[in-house]
This record gives structure tokens, sequence and C-alpha cells, in this order.
């Protein structure tokens, strides 16, 4: 006589295997809809419209004056995270838990304080709930474990209410900076409140407008040192200190920028340097000095050069896979 098998929790929390099915099509419908409620929207009176859904709203936020005009890219940048997991999301997908009905759950109340309170971003804080929970229903925990930094990522994305007055110290760090490094190459300038004036030159007084105090510059390299951080080979606290070197290094490169306004004023052409250079030295000078100095923090921690290393790791893989399937096995 046979004993019966023994009850583990993962097979108790998958109830009766015949009324999964059905349920996994129910609970799918209803994260389809919630999904296209909150894309399209139902009424959700955001931002004074009754036709706005909460994308609407986040497409009209990402702007110049939330300093989140980088917003639109994280989008992909998320579906690039998950396609960069397919590999593991396919190897560990088993089972799925109820549990992940709970964050499910916990999404659509978000969705419905957003409603009552008119704040179109606390439903966009919760559309990440609803994604993962549904991840963790159907496919279970090793997968949602993989989703969470990938899915929860979106919340950079969301703008902050009077972000603007968190600029006041960085726009008055900023003139500090430009002018003090603008003395190092011999521009002598002077400060009045965040507006900077020549010495000697013949070019017209500058502000440091809120633009310019680096914090869409500091926002945007905060997404990519993020998920620099999440691909990169290193350990946490490697990783951790990768993201957060997001803050020294938009400083930095925001006041090379405007020094170079400055200096280029001074020598070249002031107009050009306050139309042309000041509209170009974000994409031509930040970006390019700030990666870089990203890749140099990767290397040391990798120990060199990311892809050398991770090229090295794929050789020894296979050496050693190449040396174990080598192995003779004599028979018994």
């Amino acid at each position: 006589m046979s004993n019966p098998a023994p009850t583990t929790p993962e097979s108790a929390s998958t109830g009766n295997p015949k009324s999964k099915p059905a349920l996994i099509t129910i609970v799918s419908l209803l994260i389809t809809v919630a999904a296209i409620v909150w894309f399209f929207g139902i009424e959700t009176r955001f931002g004074g419209a009754r036709d706005t859904s909460v994308f609407g709203w986040l497409r009209s936020a990402w702007n110049a004056e939330t300093d989140y005009e980088h917003g639109i890219l994280f989008p992909f940048v998320i579906i690039g995270l998950i396609v960069y997991q397919l590999k593991n999301l396919r190897a560990v997908a088993g089972q799925g838990s109820w549990l992940g009905l709970i964050a499910v759950l916990l999404g659509a109340v978000y969705y419905v304080i957003s409603y009552r309170t008119f704040q179109p971003r606390i439903a966009a804080g919760g559309l990440p709930f609803i994604l993962w929970g549904g991840a963790y229903f159907l496919w279970g925990w090793q997968v949602a474990r993989i989703l969470i930094f990938p899915l929860f990522f979106f919340w950079l994305a969301i703008p902050l209410p009077s972000f603007q007055q968190a600029t006041t110290h960085l726009q008055l760090l900023a003139t500090s900076l430009a002018h003090h490094g603008s003395g190092l190459f011999g521009v002598e300038t002077r400060v009045v409140g965040t507006t900077i004036l020549p010495v000697h030159g013949d070019w017209k007084p500058l502000d440091i407008a809120t633009g310019c105090s680096g914090i869409r510059s500091l926002m945007a390299l905060l997404m990519i040192s993020s998920a620099w951080a999440y691909v990169a080979k290193i350990k946490l606290w490697q990783k951790a200190l990768l993201f957060l070197s997001a803050l020294p290094l938009a400083i930095i490169g925001n006041a090379l920028r405007v020094i170079s306004i400055f200096v280029i004023a001074e020598y070249g052409d002031a107009e050009w340097a306050a139309t042309t250079w000041h509209d170009w030295s974000g994409l031509l000078l930040f970006y390019p000095f700030s990666l870089f100095l990203l890749l140099v923090l990767h290397s040391i921690f990798e120990g060199g050069l990311p892809w050398k290393k991770n090229s090295k790791r794929r050789l020894t893989r296979q050496t050693v896979k190449a040396k174990e399937e080598s192995v003779f096995i004599p028979e018994s």
C-alpha cells in the first residue's frame, strides 16, 4: 500500500490544478484591463480633463519645465532590461503563487487612491505592482525576483511635485564652481546672486538658471547609472556606489559645461557661446564626460574593461565545460 505524497508549501499554494487554468485566464484578463485603463483612461479626471489617462499625464509631464524630458526613454530602457534577462526568465519560470495577487490588488488600490485624490503620479506608482504581481502569480517567485528592478525602475520616471524647488542649492553650487573654475582659465568674473558677470570680458552677463543647475542632467544620469549598475557584473555595494556616483559626476560635468561657456565667451564668440554652445554642450561635453567616468569606475570595480572581463569569463566557462565533457567515466 503506497503512502500519499506529502503536501509541500509549493503544491499547497497552487490550489486545485483543474481550476488553475481558468483562474489564470481571468487574472490575466483583469491585468490586461488594468493596463488598458492605465494607458487610455476611463474618465480619470487627471490634469483637469476627464479623458486624460495616466500615461497621457506622464507624456505631458515629461517636459523641460519638470526637468524630466528623458522620461520618454524609460519604457524602452525597461523593455531592454527585461530582454537582457529573458534567458534567465525562461530558465526559472515555474508554477505561480497566489501571493502575486496581493501585489496586483495593491496596484489597484493605488489607482483608486489616485482617482479620489486627483494625483496621477500615485496611479503611475501602482503600475509596477500590477505587472510584477501578475508575473509572480503566473510564473512564480524566481521570475518575480528577477523582474523587481526592471519594473520598479519605472518609479524614477515619475515627476516629483515641486521638484524645481530643490534646484536652488544646485544653482548656487553651479554658480560658485563656474566662477572659481573660470578663474583657472584666466577668465575673471564676479557673482551677483546666480548671475555671473565678466570683469574684463566684453560678453553679456550669464544667469545660472534652473536648467543650468544640473538637475536635468542629474535625473537623466541617474537613469543611466541605475540601469548600468543593474547589468554590471560586480558586487552589490559596488553597484550602489556606481549608481550614487551619478550625483558627483553630474555636478562636476555640469560645472565643466558652464565653465566652457564662459571660456568661449571670453576668448571666442560670446554670442555663439551663449546660444549654440549653451544648447549643445550637454550632448557634446557633459554626457561623454560622465559616461567615460562611469566606465572608468566600472572598470576599477571589474579589474579591467568590462567587455574584456566578460570575454574571459565566457572563455573560462567554455573551457571548463569542454574539460567536463572530455572526462571519460569507465563502466563499473
